[in-house]
């Protein structure tokens, strides 16, 4: 458990916490205990689903400004690669991962939550790519995640502006799936994670990582990724069961192997 990113799992479903007073500013520590959480829930066989949840005011207001403001091209040359590794840590879970977003997701804050899955916002949450009022762009995947979710365009209105985007034009542009009032985005979260629990872990993982891995190449490639993905179910007893109990108008019970 790190000092500012802790996990707490029950019922299948691991919450990882970020817990950095007052705004969850993602320093270098921070960036590091993420990426550390996220191995050790993508580790846990007993982990079904997983949330990132930055608490009730405030999932993460971006980045540590202070730390980087001093920092050269050579330091930030050698920093940001590590940068986007923590965050993609996150994105490579493979088991189904939620966003629940309270308060501000800005800059590292948002491109923390494009690596989720899905994302859940409470009514009065903010979210945005700010970095361009400081100078800069973002550097931890949001000209990457952001125009792959909403097409290039919108991810250019808010990337070139730098402006914040309330809760229901997020959920307009597809920025977010769901919004919720602001004390039920945990719950929501928690409540769509709980489907997950119990069912086809090795499935869910491959469909994951079929559909992630299929989008960054060509059509052929990725129906050759999905074909080798498919084929390997096979080789589990998830799958013989699950073909068991269909055959059987029996209920399947999981094991993930």
């Amino acid at each position: 458990m790190g000092e500012f990113v802790r996990v707490e799992t029950a019922d299948g479903i691991a919450t990882i916490r970020l817990d950095r007073p007052k705004m969850n500013a993602l320093n270098a520590q921070v960036q590091e205990e993420i990426a550390e959480a996220a191995a050790q829930v993508d580790a846990d066989a007993g982990v079904y689903a997983a949330i990132v949840y930055g608490g009730e005011r405030v999932f993460a207001a971006g980045a540590d400004i202070k730390e980087m403001a001093d920092m050269s091209y050579a330091d930030m040359a050698a920093r940001s690669g590590r940068l986007q590794a923590c965050f993609t840590a996150v994105a490579e879970i493979g088991k189904p991962v939620i966003a629940a977003i309270t308060g501000y997701a800005l800059g590292g804050g948002l491109e923390l939550a494009l690596c989720a899955d899905f994302r859940v916002a409470g009514e009065s949450a903010k979210v945005g790519q700010p970095e361009i009022q400081l100078g800069l762009i973002p550097g931890a995947g949001g000209t990457q995640r952001l125009p792959r979710l909403i097409g290039p365009a919108r991810a250019k209105d808010l990337v070139f502006t730098g402006r914040h985007v309330a809760a229901e034009e997020a959920l307009a542009i597809g920025l977010v799936d769901r919004v919720v009032p602001d004390a039920e985005v945990y719950d929501a979260a928690r409540e769509f994670a709980a489907k997950f629990a119990g069912g086809p872990a090795l499935a869910v993982r491959a469909a994951k990582q079929a559909i992630d891995h299929g989008l960054e190449a060509d059509l052929a490639t990725g129906l050759e990724i999905e074909r080798l993905q498919f084929a390997s179910l096979f080789a589990t007893e998830d799958a013989r069961e699950g073909m068991r109990a269909f055959s059987e108008r029996a209920k399947p019970k999981f094991t993930g192997r």
